[in-house]
């Protein structure tokens, strides 16, 4: 059984940066789908981004420009940068990973932004 560890989370505002960091307890992280999700109360969880194991990345069509996923194998981490934060970019952020049948999530890390 994986355990994955997000980070990073926090009350920032409008306008600031944050990066968000995913430990995961695996092995070969390298051979992983890794992505990231967000979600608010009453709502549904929501792709942000996602990054292949040969670093192919996609996000969501909201999410391009401000947002970017990287991944570092030897650390068995992924992360999120988010620039130029907004108010709706207020949620908990999840991140999850999978190969085959094997489907992980993080307990998630909040991010606040508000001023």
């Amino acid at each position: 059984q994986a355990q994955l560890v997000e980070s990073g989370g926090g009350l920032v505002q409008p306008g600031g940066s944050l990066r968000l960091s995913c430990a995961a307890s695996v092995s070969i992280f390298s051979t992983y789908f890794v992505a990231w999700y967000r979600q608010n109360p009453g709502k549904q969880r929501e792709l942000v981004a996602s990054i292949s194991s040969i670093g192919s990345t996609t996000y969501a069509d909201s999410m391009k420009g401000r947002f970017s996923i990287s991944r570092d194998n030897p650390k068995n981490t992924v992360y999120l940068q988010i620039n130029s934060l907004k108010p709706e970019d207020t949620a908990v952020y999840y991140c999850n990973i999978r190969k085959g049948i094997q489907n992980y999530w993080g307990q998630g890390t909040q991010v606040t932004v508000s001023s």
